[in-house]
């Protein structure tokens, strides 16, 4: 995906009856003002798009697959994890704005002159929405996350990485 066409769209105008497959890549830079670089993802983004159109439905299906980097809750160790997620929207066409007001909310509306439908926003909130809420090595061994005994502490001590020694001289200077 360039820098310059960096939202996701479908066009819809062209499209016959039935399931229509479409995959995109592209980087978390892309997607300006989302902020998904900070929030931790900085490789590629796969993100499959399903769409079925039938007469006047279309149902639009978004996996989204990339491999975020974070960083310990626990020991401050990065870590690198798979993020994936999905997300299923409705859209009805040719229905008139009166009856288009008592639907469900899940349901989207299109006009009858949409050529195109822009999944950007959806996409991104995909991502931030698969985002864990709690992140803990558990390959590690220096992270504590099960508990420790004292001889692993001991044997522990004499392995300190240089990750590990900052985070201590940044705790003794806040005491």
């Amino acid at each position: 995906m360039h820098k310059e066409k960096s939202h996701i769209a479908i066009r819809i105008a062209d499209l016959m009856q039935g399931v229509h497959k479409f995959d995109f890549t592209c980087n978390a830079s892309d997607f300006e003002g989302w902020q998904l670089t900070e929030a931790g993802f900085t490789r590629d983004i796969n993100i499959s798009v399903v769409v079925d159109k039938s007469e006047d439905e279309i149902t639009v299906t978004i996996d989204t697959a990339t491999v975020g980097d974070f960083t310990c809750d626990i020991c401050l160790a990065p870590i690198s994890r798979t993020v994936t997620g999905s997300l299923k929207l409705y859209y009805l066409c040719d229905i008139p704005v009166e009856e288009a007001q008592n639907w469900n909310e899940e349901y989207r509306f299109l006009d009858n002159k949409a050529d195109s439908i822009d999944l950007t926003g959806d996409v991104c909130e995909t991502l931030l929405l698969s985002l864990p809420l709690k992140v803990a090595c558990t390959d590690n061994p220096h992270c504590k996350l099960f508990g420790s005994d004292e001889k692993n502490e001991e044997s522990q001590a004499d392995e300190i990485s240089s990750w590990q020694e900052s985070l201590e001289q940044l705790k003794n200077k806040y005491r």
